[in-house]
């Protein structure tokens, strides 16, 4: 469940961005079914790989936290 909330983050992030899965695994130097792995939600994205992705998308990690379910 948290993966795939994640996922979505980094997903909707990447689009208006204006990313292709391609173009941020390139920058991020991961494959593409890597990235696609944990948008899907089926890979859990470590503090490290939050905290790249967030730099690549010139966004705080904060920002690419999914917001709690109470909130």
């Amino acid at each position: 469940m948290e993966a795939e909330k994640w996922g979505r983050r980094i997903r909707a992030f990447r689009k208006l961005k204006g990313f292709t899965q391609e173009s941020l695994a390139k920058q991020l130097g991961i494959s593409v079914s890597l990235l696609g792995e944990i948008e899907r939600g089926n890979r859990m994205p470590d503090e490290i790989f939050k905290t790249r992705v967030a730099y690549q998308l010139n966004i705080s990690v904060d920002e690419l936290t999914p917001p709690d379910e109470g909130e």
